[in-house]
């Protein structure tokens, strides 16, 4: 969940490192540093974020050099402090190590090098693995490369490494395995980037190649790459991938944080999900990942969807979407939770594994178990090349764009888009939709972007809301049917970003317990729109308005039963019952965002969370 940033070639290193830094903060941002080579190795490193690594060099005034890496930190093994930060140092000072990941049987290899004389000035995995690196290249007298590949065989875990050695000063060693590396390609292979994505250098370079799981990559200024397996040395060669990404993309462009862009951007992010796929004129949906192998899904006896956090959240509603469109079975799993309960899976099961970076590490698990058992495992990811993409045997990118606020929204509503896209094209290959019936789904469907950016013009009346409720202690979200997971999805976003205790519920399981909670402090922010079991829930509203609590109701425009009894009320645009979540999920996104805002939170990198989970 660490970000990495390196670079080696004719440019002064230090301003590429250090804003490759600043765009992979959403990574982690426990702390910070940074490793530059001229004629002798200088490090700085603190605690905080990137801006206090700023400031800690723009102090020590020691910013020269052609080769460098750097790092963002979120803690695994060792409390975020300045010595547990990286880069770590081996024993002699020669070599320099950052790596996102964890080393699991770091301890025995400490225990084995202790008493070979080493010592250790930190409590992380990484600085183990550093001197296990130098161990072997000492007692083998073999060079950096092999000493790295000899020790990433003895070594359990996940780990992207880039790892430097003095003695070979126009030379980087980067390897990956379970977390991501991209390495950016300069013009004539006389300069090389390294980082965990490619955002730090697309403005340097459209090239790029990304390593496989258990891929090391030989990099050496002026002389190009050098990419071997792990296991047996041999030798890979890389097709270079064109980046398709801009600058724009990645700047807050106005916005006062990158959370608000990107609510501000579903629209266009939901546009662009189904440009192409959709052509709602001629009664068409078309999705390559889908077309080649209908049969499997149409001959499936069930699909299973893994997913963590608010993928899996948009797994919930696929629930809804498949059960209820394709009359296909459906479970949803916690992708963390998948494999370790020996789950039943056959070869005829469909796997949906959702992902908004294609890198999170539990669902990648949960992926190479389903594949150990024969079932089909379809991807649905945003990145381009990640790990998920490569993984699955089919899938589909949700072209939400890049997400740098840690908390989703925008790949929420995107994840949401392409599962109804998939289950629609389903239930009409299945017959269990109508010819007109599939049609009306397929024009709603075009319609939904302009609806949100209705709903985005509430922006002040959801303010306001904020501002009454910003400094509760507890919050409930309550909803039913296709907006059950909409609630559960509301309640992780003010938790994230605000640190308020909320809680999702189906709006009737609040009678089996969370009903005792309910006072005139209480606000319970209800889904009460006119399709999807309407009557039950205002007889829940009532439920709480007779207990005093403060209900904040999202309803259908035009509703005037809920509008009687709600102390506030957010109206949402007309549309099917299954495309509701596209829409009652904005005004729950903009509540969130402005109540930590009144509350002076980091909106873009709440405390204790990363925006990408490579660990487990």
């Amino acid at each position: 969940m660490c970000g990495i940033a390196g670079y080696i070639g004719y440019r002064e290193a230090y301003p590429i490192v250090i804003k490759g830094l600043q765009r992979l903060e959403y990574r982690g941002y426990d702390s910070a540093g940074i490793m530059l080579y001229d004629n002798k190795i200088i490090i700085s490193k603190t605690k905080g974020k990137v801006s206090d690594l700023e400031k800690l060099m723009n102090s020590e005034n020691t910013k020269e050099g052609t080769i460098g890496f750097g790092h963002t930190r979120w803690a695994t093994h060792g409390i975020p402090n300045d010595i547990n930060s990286h880069p770590h140092v081996s024993n002699s000072g020669n070599l320099v190590i950052i790596h996102n990941g964890i080393i699991e049987n770091y301890d025995s290899i400490k225990q084995e090098l202790t008493k070979r004389g080493y010592t250790f000035q930190s409590d992380t995995d990484t600085e183990v693995l550093v001197n296990l690196i130098e161990e072997i290249k000492k007692t083998n007298k073999c060079k950096l490369g092999k000493a790295v590949q000899i020790a990433l065989n003895e070594v359990i875990g996940a780990y992207a490494i880039a790892v430097f050695d003095k003695e070979k000063p126009d030379e980087l060693i980067v390897a990956r395995l379970g977390s991501p590396i991209a390495i950016g390609i300069g013009e004539d292979n006389k300069e090389f980037f390294v980082a965990s994505d490619a955002s730090p250098f697309i403005e340097y370079t459209k090239n790029a190649i990304y390593l496989e799981d258990e891929e090391m990559a030989i990099i050496r200024k002026d002389r190009g790459i050098k990419i071997r397996k792990i296991k047996d040395d041999t030798l890979i060669t890389h097709e270079v991938q064109q980046l398709k990404m801009n600058l724009e993309q990645i700047e807050k462009g106005g916005y006062d944080h990158f959370m608000l862009k990107e609510i501000h951007e579903q629209p266009h992010a939901i546009t662009d999900t189904y440009r192409g796929r959709l052509i709602a004129n001629k009664g068409i949906i078309r999705m390559a990942g889908v077309d080649d192998n209908i049969e499997k899904f149409l001959n499936a006896n069930r699909i299973i969807v893994v997913a963590c956090g608010t993928s899996w959240h948009a797994g919930l509603v696929a629930e809804y979407l498949f059960e209820d469109l394709a009359r296909i079975p459906v479970e949803v799993e916690y992708a963390s939770e998948f494999r370790y309960r020996n789950p039943i899976i056959t070869d005829k099961d469909i796997v949906i594994a959702i992902s908004q970076s294609g890198e999170t590490a539990d669902t990648l698990a949960a992926i190479k178990l389903a594949k150990e058992k024969g079932a089909f495992v379809f991807g649905v990811c945003n990145v381009v090349g990640s790990s998920i993409a490569r993984e699955t045997h089919a899938g589909a990118y949700t072209h939400a764009g890049p997400e740098i606020g840690v908390a989703s929204t925008k790949a929420f509503t995107t994840q949401i888009t392409l599962l109804s896209l998939i289950a629609l094209k389903l239930g009409k290959a299945k017959g269990n939709l109508s010819t007109v019936d599939y049609q009306n789904y397929l024009q709603e469907m075009e319609l939904i972007p302009k609806k949100v950016a209705e709903l985005l013009t509430i922006d002040d009346k959801v303010k306001y809301i904020a501002s009454i409720y910003k400094d509760v202690p507890n919050c409930l979200y309550l909803g039913r049917g296709y907006n059950f997971p909409v609630a559960l999805e509301g309640a992780l976003k003010l938790k994230e970003i605000s640190y308020i205790h909320a809680e999702g519920y189906p709006a009737a399981e609040m009678k089996h317990g969370p009903i005792a909670l309910i006072d005139e402090n209480m606000p319970i922010v209800v889904i009460a729109t006119s399709k999807g079991h309407y009557e039950k829930v205002v007889s829940n509203i009532q439920e709480i308005k007779s207990r005093k609590g403060k209900i904040i109701a999202v309803v259908t425009e035009g509703d005037t039963q809920v509008k009687a009894i709600a102390d506030h009320v957010i109206e949402i645009p007309e549309t099917n019952e299954a495309f509701t979540p596209l829409l009652t999920t904005i005004p729950l996104q903009l509540l969130s965002y402005h109540i930590a805002v009144m509350l002076n939170k980091n909106v873009d990198q709440p405390r204790n969370l990363a925006k990408s989970v490579t660990v487990e």
